[in-house]
């Protein structure tokens, strides 16, 4: 492996700010982000990178390749939660299994955008459909959730409203900024973007760090209680998304050939879901158990993916 970028990475000042929120939990501090202000700013990542996206998407041709991108990305969405909610089922009931492998088929936004500046400090800029792809990846994911609850649940199937949980999977905010943002960022001349370019660029890397000491401080909180749910959800967290990951940056290479794209892809595959999915499974499942797949996806799989994950990824793609 190249040290070299791992230690690059560790030293990154968005991750040290994540460790801080950590400590600050442990050190019983009272430091905080106030609950708006953390809310405003995971809406502001999510804008940016969604108009980012859209400019970047504008000044590209849509080809064979990015058709068949989209696809494989939904692929992806869909094969992770069935695969994982067999492994799962065995030591977990029904409802926990399906909750977190929807939470593992679908992605983590923030992970996308911690990505998007890991390319960028390699002088590598993201192509904007991987951006559309993200967005398309969080529905089915949810979709497959569901479905598997609905077949294996022996009783009760009726609390599951299905209805419900098919609206939000299409409407929740995440996805519906993602989107709106691409579709406005494609639609805006190079001199339009031009004048939002400070805040859509410049702070960028800024409201990160303060957005990755929130989730440092959330995943404190929540380490405590998950690990009283004993070493196997510890050990899917950390196995599972580590699989995802280098097998889709090895397969990703029967799709297109562009190394940014192939380690967005093994990302996408190697995140888990913590905000999309989680309402979702409130709304639909309530005896799925928040408590064991918040702080899996959250608290293990996504500070793994944003240490070790991302240079593992990138060295493969670079090297396959």
């Amino acid at each position: 492996m190249n040290f070299n970028l791992l230690i690059e990475n560790l030293t990154n000042p968005a991750l040290l700010f994540f460790v801080l929120g950590i400590i600050a939990v442990y050190l019983k501090s009272d430091l905080e982000i106030p609950p708006n202000s953390s809310k405003f700013i995971s809406l502001y990542l999510l804008f940016a990178i969604g108009f980012k996206g859209g400019q970047e998407l504008s000044h590209e041709t849509f080809t064979s390749e990015i058709g068949w991108s989209m696809l494989f990305g939904i692929a992806l969405s869909m094969i992770i939660p069935l695969y994982t909610f067999f492994i799962l089922k065995r030591r977990l009931s029904v409802y926990d299994a399906g909750a977190i492998a929807a939470a593992y088929g679908s992605v983590s936004a923030v992970t996308f955008v911690t990505a998007v500046s890991f390319l960028e400090a390699q002088q590598l800029s993201l192509h904007g459909h991987m951006v559309a792809i993200m967005a398309l990846m969080e529905s089915p994911a949810i979709i497959m959730g569901l479905l598997l609850i609905s077949a294996f649940a022996k009783e009760e199937n009726k609390s599951i409203k299905k209805r419900a949980v098919m609206k939000h999977s299409f409407t929740n905010g995440s996805v519906l900024l993602i989107l709106g943002s691409l579709v406005i960022g494609f639609l805006a001349s190079d001199k339009q973007a031009e004048g939002i370019k400070p805040f859509t660029n410049d702070l960028f890397k800024g409201f990160l760090a303060i957005f990755l000491l929130d989730m440092g401080i959330s995943s404190g909180k929540k380490l405590k209680a998950f690990f009283s749910f004993g070493w196997y959800p510890f050990i899917f967290a950390t196995l599972i998304p580590l699989f995802n990951g280098i097998l889709t940056a090895i397969v990703s290479s029967f799709i297109t050939d562009d190394i940014t794209n192939r380690f967005m892809f093994a990302i996408l595959a190697a995140s888990a879901s913590y905000i999309a999915v989680p309402a979702a499974m409130k709304i639909s499942v309530p005896k799925a158990n928040p408590g064991l797949f918040l702080p899996m996806a959250l608290a293990v799989t996504f500070p793994l993916n944003i240490t070790l994950g991302m240079p593992i990824y990138f060295l493969i793609v670079q090297n396959t």
